[in-house]
This record gives C-alpha cells, sequence and structure tokens, in this order.
C-alpha cells in the first residue's frame, strides 16, 4: 500500500509557509469618512431590525406585514408586490441587477460596497464599538491583553461577550421574522411556543454573527469573501480608490527631520511616518505599501492621515479616493481629473435601467389569475349526430388573490361556439365558475360547433374574466376535426 507523502508546511531553511495571525486593534478615528460609515451603519441596520414590524395593509384575508417570506402560503410579500413560487425569474433579475449595480459601484470608486455596506463591516463595525465602549480604544486593549487578567479585566471581557450574544442574538431574530408575523412570533418565542425551526436558526445565526463579527473580523474578508478576488479583474486603472499619494508624501521623514531637509534644499514628503493610517486600519493594511487583497476602502486611513496633516498645518488628503494615473500625471506636472462618466460605467448604468425597466413593466402588466389548458387526446374529437364537432377540454383557473373570485369562460378563433362547463353555474348566457381564494379550480370544458372547421386543427383562444373588476387571462390552444370541411 502507498502511502501519501506528508506535505510539510514549511521549506527546507525551515520557515513556514503560513504567516500566524496577528490580532489586530483598530484605533477609533474622527472626520468625514467615519461620520458617514456611521449613517450608513445606523440606517442599514434600522432597516433591517426594524422593517418586519412594519404593517401594510393588503386587505382582508392577507398578512399586514409589509415584507414577509411566507413559506407556507408560498408567497413573498414586499409592500406592495405580492410573488409567486411560478415568478421566480424576478428573483434571478433581482439578482442580476444587484450584480450590476455592484460592477457599476466598483467602476466608480473600487470596494466601496466592502467599506461600507457590506453586512460582515456594518456588523464588525457595531462590535468593534462594543469593545471600545467596554475595554477601552487601541492601546489600552492591547495593553490588557499583555497583562495580566484581573478581576476588573475579566469583568469588562465578560461584559463585552455578552453584549456581543445580545447583539447576535438578535440579528439571528431578526432574520426569522421575516418569515412569520413579527409580533406574534416575538410573543411566542418569549413564551416558548414558537417552532422548534424558529429557535434553531435563531441560534445558528446567534452563533454565526458573534463568530464573524466579533473574532474572525478580517480573516473573513482576506480568506472568506470572493469579492476581493473577483473585484480585481472587473475594475480598471480610472476606478477611484483609496491612494496614498506618494508623489507628495515621499521621501517619508518626522516632521523635525523633513524641516531640516527643506531647510538644505532636500526633498521631503508630507508624510512623516506616523502609522496612523495603519492603526485605524480593520484589517491591518498599511496603504502607502500600494494595492492590498486586504484594503475594504473604507476611508478611516483618509480621516486619520488628515488629522495628522492639520496638526502639522499641512494640506490634507495625502492619503484620498484617487488614481495610479493622477499621481503619474503629477509627478509629470499634468493636471488631474476623474473619469466617473466613461464606456464601463455608461454600460452598467444602461444595463441597470433595462433591466429595472424590464421588471417594472412585467410587475406592472402582469396579471393576479392565469389560465392553462389540456386538450383531450383521445379521442380527439367527437362527430355529433347533427354533424357538428366537439372536443373537450380540461382548464385549470387560477386566482391570486386572497379573496374569492367568479370567472367566465369563452372561447374566441371558431364560429358560433357552444361552451358548456361541468360544474359551472350559468348565468346570463355565459359559463361562471367560482374559484376560492388563493386557490387553483380544475373544470372540464366541452366545445362545440354546428359544423366543421376547413382545417384539422384550428387554433383557439380561452379567455377567462373577472366577472368582478373584467380583468382577464388568455392561453391558446387547438380545436379537432377531420379537417374536410363537411
Amino acid at each position: 500500500m502507498t502511502v501519501p507523502a506528508q506535505i510539510d508546511p514549511a521549506d527546507d531553511s525551515g520557515q513556514s509557509f503560513y504567516e500566524k495571525h496577528k490580532k489586530i486593534y483598530p484605533q477609533s478615528v474622527h472626520g468625514t469618512f467615519r461620520r458617514i460609515k456611521w449613517i450608513v451603519l445606523i440606517v442599514t441596520l434600522g432597516i433591517y431590525y426594524f422593517t418586519p414590524f412594519i404593517r401594510w395593509d393588503r386587505g382582508p384575508g392577507a398578512p399586514d406585514q409589509a415584507v414577509l417570506i411566507d413559506l407556507p402560503a408560498r408567497r413573498f410579500y414586499f409592500f406592495f408586490i405580492e410573488i409567486w413560487p411560478q415568478e421566480i425569474y424576478y428573483l434571478t433579475g433581482l439578482l442580476i441587477l444587484a450584480a450590476l449595480v455592484l460592477f457599476l459601484m466598483n467602476a466608480v470608486a473600487g470596494r466601496v460596497w466592502c467599506g461600507y455596506l457590506c453586512p460582515q463591516t456594518v456588523w464588525t463595525d457595531l462590535f468593534l464599538l462594543i469593545e471600545r465602549w467596554t475595554e477601552g480604544d487601541r492601546r489600552e486593549r492591547m495593553h490588557n491583553d499583555a497583562g495580566k487578567l484581573t478581576p476588573q479585566l475579566a469583568a469588562r471581557k465578560t461584559l463585552k461577550h455578552f453584549l456581543w450574544l445580545m447583539t447576535a442574538w438578535w440579528t439571528g431574530g431578526a432574520w426569522v421574522l421575516y418569515f412569520s408575523d413579527a409580533p406574534t412570533l416575538v410573543h411566542d418565542l418569549a413564551t416558548l411556543q414558537a417552532p422548534f425551526i424558529a429557535y434553531l436558526w435563531i441560534g445558528i445565526l446567534t452563533f454565526t454573527t458573534y463568530a464573524l463579527a466579533g473574532h474572525m473580523r478580517e480573516q473573513v474578508c482576506l480568506y472568506m469573501c470572493p469579492w476581493p478576488r473577483i473585484q480585481a479583474a472587473l475594475t480598471d486603472e480610472y476606478a477611484l480608490n483609496v491612494t496614498y499619494r506618494l508623489d507628495r508624501g515621499e521621501p517619508r521623514m518626522s516632521a523635525k527631520k523633513a524641516t531640516a531637509a527643506l531647510a538644505r534644499g532636500e526633498p521631503a514628503g508630507d508624510c512623516v511616518d506616523c502609522h496612523q493610517c495603519v492603526a485605524v486600519c480593520p484589517t491591518g493594511v498599511d496603504i502607502r505599501e500600494g494595492p492590498n487583497l486586504g484594503c475594504i476602502q473604507c476611508g478611516l486611513c483618509i480621516d486619520a492621515c488628515d488629522t495628522v496633516m492639520e496638526r502639522l498645518d499641512r494640506p490634507t488628503r495625502l492619503i484620498a479616493y484617487d488614481t495610479d494615473i493622477n499621481i503619474g500625471e503629477r509627478l509629470a506636472g499634468k493636471s488631474t481629473m476623474a473619469r466617473i462618466v466613461r464606456p464601463r460605467t455608461l454600460l452598467y448604468s444602461a444595463l441597470i435601467l433595462i433591466v429595472g425597466a424590464v421588471m417594472a413593466w412585467s410587475l406592472s402588466a402582469r396579471s393576479i389569475s392565469s389560465v392553462n389548458v389540456i386538450h383531450d387526446r383521445n379521442p380527439e374529437y367527437v362527430v355529433l349526430s347533427d354533424g357538428g364537432i366537439r372536443n373537450a377540454y380540461t382548464v385549470r383557473i387560477l386566482n391570486k388573490r386572497t379573496t374569492p373570485r367568479t370567472f367566465a369562460i369563452s372561447v374566441d378563433g371558431l364560429t358560433d361556439p357552444v361552451v358548456e362547463v361541468t360544474a359551472a353555474n350559468p348565468a346570463d348566457g355565459e359559463q361562471i365558475v367560482p374559484v376560492g381564494a388563493d386557490q387553483t379550480r380544475e373544470v372540464r370544458v366541452i366545445v362545440s360547433v354546428p359544423e366543421p372547421p376547413a382545417d384539422a386543427s384550428v387554433p383557439v383562444t380561452f379567455v377567462v374574466t373577472d366577472t368582478a373588476d373584467g380583468e382577464t387571462a388568455t392561453v391558446t390552444d387547438n380545436f379537432r376535426g377531420p379537417g374536410d370541411g363537411t
């Protein structure tokens, strides 16, 4: 038996191929981009946590939760939009639309999604806020972790993990509220009357949120998320990215050395090598080293650098949203420009408008009823004693409303057809079929004509009309006969 070779994660010199994980202690920072991130965090988490409690009146018999994924009833409700299982193509269109928006965001400003809107980023920011509140800022946390665990520190860490777990628990609880009536489910959860599946999913989501946002953090972005790799293939040289403007910052040196160098007529950059840009980075990236897979384009390093530049009375935006092309242009003494409008962004914008318009038109034009027809196979037709021809069909009517409706069935495409519906209620010469709320009904329809049609197969259209509001649904089939016209 052949024994598989063992792979040693080290080379001949004993150097490991894997870098040991180093815990990152992001420092708090204040500035424009930090304020933007706080606003985005409040808005997105507010939408996520409280949307299930928004009410929307859909009439009697229908759920009044604005956003609801009703699995037992096989429905998805989104305010005034109602999606059925057979309309899953709307989900496909929504995914395509989301992908195009992501591509457009990347073409304009790189990984701006990762830095501001990604759920991993948002919840990590929230967990970091709790950590700073309970254990202090960067230096205090580093000092505490390097020292001994005191009772006071243990109490602070216990409080931190308790708040983390409560946040993660509410995150999981909010998710299950989208699948059932929120106030009712909250009551059932509190009184231990909710179904086991609800507790199971809350437990799963509590654990994953606690692990990903509290412990794994930047490792999710570096190793688990595929978007950084995909984004690198989609970007171009005109996309704005968080960039260290080396044309202005190099050569870097302390403020005193820079002053002395300038006095001697030697070059000196604005960067004072303070490492504040690294200290505030949630993934521990040194933006001055150029493009990095770990950079999520959050802009916190811009705020940190601007703070230092303001203290030194130097121009801000040594780190900014910029392009490498602009750096080269400045080094060459040329003017710079931001090319946001270019073929790539125009193409993505046009595709977004087209897909959005198609989905909007489809939603506005769709019917809340439908009809299917199956022609009898044997016999295909019957010759009557008076020379007429009769065909039989199975007609299935679907009522998508949450109230009962009645439908009239008629046939177009034949001369003087006689329509008979099994189990129908004749009224004013029409065949009326009642269909219950949110149900389908199958009826047998007999169509007869006094004279055989000229062709062996004649296209006919079945028209199902709502007797209350006149809405119609149609389907085409064939009326069969001998084909000799006699």
